[in-house]
């Protein structure tokens, strides 16, 4: 039993070093421009998941989904997220490939996570990603609009659609409508 107990030890004390050896040596690609392996887009979005479950509260918005306050989360969501995340007609992000991990197009690709949960990822960013921490540049009542924005996209009342169809040049479309060719998230 001891045999088998060491002989575990060493074979995790080599997995350990092998991995390190080959992070260390400048075996794993580390450019931008490739797409992550399946195995570290699937634990990365594993990790970042846990990690919001524990940390992030689970708060509901202080901010109604207001046709007012939802046309101002639109325009917030103009001005600072859709150069990385694409624009509200359609197009995908010029930089979607030069990020690692590129970033999700939320309109191309809308999110389905609970509004604590976006509002955390606003407020917090995310690390080792391009994702800034908004908490310094916009206030809590601008990162509440542009998350109820996020988070009802699918279902704006017709006074909001046709806002963004006046402003933008195309209706909002359904989940699905638009074919993209990115990522997972």
């Amino acid at each position: 039993m001891r045999k088998f107990v060491l002989g575990i030890v060493v074979t995790l004390g080599v997995l350990i070093i092998g991995g390190l050896a080959f992070m260390l040596l400048g075996f794993m690609p580390t450019n931008s421009k490739t797409a992550p392996p399946g195995i570290e887009t699937h634990v990365a979005g594993m990790a970042l998941d846990a990690s919001m479950e524990r940390h992030a509260a689970r708060t509901g918005s202080p901010v109604p989904a207001t046709d007012e306050n939802l046309i101002d989360g639109m325009k917030i969501y103009t001005m600072n997220c859709s150069v990385c995340h694409g624009t509200l007609d359609y197009k995908a992000s010029p930089l979607e490939h030069s990020f690692y991990p590129p970033p999700p197009q939320l309109v191309l690709e809308p999110i389905d996570d609970p509004d604590w949960h976006v509002f955390y990822a606003v407020t917090t960013g995310v690390r080792y990603t391009g994702m800034p921490a908004w908490d310094k540049a916009l206030s809590e009542e601008d990162r509440w609009k542009v998350t109820e924005f996020l988070t009802h996209m699918e279902k704006l009342s017709p006074a909001v659609q046709e806002y963004w169809k006046n402003s933008y040049g195309v209706s909002p479309q359904p989940a699905g409508a638009h074919e993209h060719e990115g990522h997972g998230h």
